[in-house]
């Protein structure tokens, strides 16, 4: 397969929706006064009541599955999938993993050191954050590599500004069942892309899946995501410490080519 389909593969989906970052805050979000005109007032409440939940996490672990689709140069849709997990602590940092059909990678952060690890060829990349925060340390990643982390639109220090931000519409479709979990769903547009979201009902609302059409690519390939084992509660901090594997390569520099091939070779 072309490398450059590859890539384009890796690298999360568009940052119309705002992806920013992958920590939670402290505050409760209060929903901008714009907003209340393009979403429904059941559709909004039930949105709001998950970001402020997500937000009022210290540290969490959450596992997730995802599912990327691409269309290749003779037009036909192909879809990947990988699974991960993330631990993190607000304040301390976090341990992330994604293992797919072309990528077996960890990446960590302590407070000060950003640091992916290609497990397959033994291949690692450091750089330093700008801030202690894991928004921007993961914002750092981004701009530097090209690559996001799955899940961060929910993860950010405020999810409700960025899932809505430049929403043009959004309302509840209805209830509906994932792995069981008995959810609401919701669905909103922007002029880029649409998307779904899925939340678990009950008093701590969760997201369960989400679900980004992208409108301005040709056969509006999709990208979902679907969390699992949603748990809060204290991390160890050890896990954020990346030590290098025995014989482990360093690469000198870091850039989307560089930390690309690292992921396309780790998995062989």
């Amino acid at each position: 397969m072309n490398q450059a389909i590859l890539k384009s593969h890796l690298r999360s989906r568009p940052r119309s929706i705002g992806i920013a970052a992958i920590s939670i805050g402290l505050a409760l979000s209060v929903s901008p006064s714009w907003g209340q005109n393009v979403i429904d007032a059941d559709a909004d409440g039930i949105l709001v009541a998950m970001t402020n939940h997500l937000k009022s996490l210290q540290a969490f672990t959450v596992d997730y599955d995802t599912d990327h689709e691409i269309v290749d140069l003779a037009g036909q849709k192909l879809q990947y999938s990988a699974s991960g997990s993330v631990q993190a602590s607000r304040g301390d940092g976090f341990h992330m993993t994604r293992k797919g059909p072309f990528a077996d990678v960890e990446l960590t952060f302590d407070g000060k050191l950003i640091s992916v690890h290609g497990k397959g060829m033994n291949v690692y990349a450091q750089l330093d954050s700008p801030g202690a925060s894991i928004d921007e340390a993961v914002e750092e990643f981004r701009v530097s590599t090209g690559l996001d982390v799955a899940g961060a639109d929910f993860l950010v220090t405020d999810p409700y500004a960025v899932l809505t931000e430049g929403v043009t519409s959004g309302r509840l479709v209805g209830d509906a069942f994932v792995g069981g979990v008995e959810c609401d769903q919701l669905a909103f547009r922007n002029d880029a892309v649409d998307w779904q979201i899925w939340i678990s009902k009950g008093d701590q609302k969760l997201p369960v899946k989400y679900v980004v059409t992208t409108k301005w690519v040709t056969g509006a390939p999709q990208y979902s995501l679907r969390f699992s084992n949603w748990k809060a509660g204290e991390v160890d901090a050890k896990l954020f410490s990346f030590k290098p594997p025995a014989n482990a390569k360093k690469l000198e520099r870091i850039d989307s080519d560089e930390v690309g091939e690292l992921v396309l070779e780790g998995s062989k």
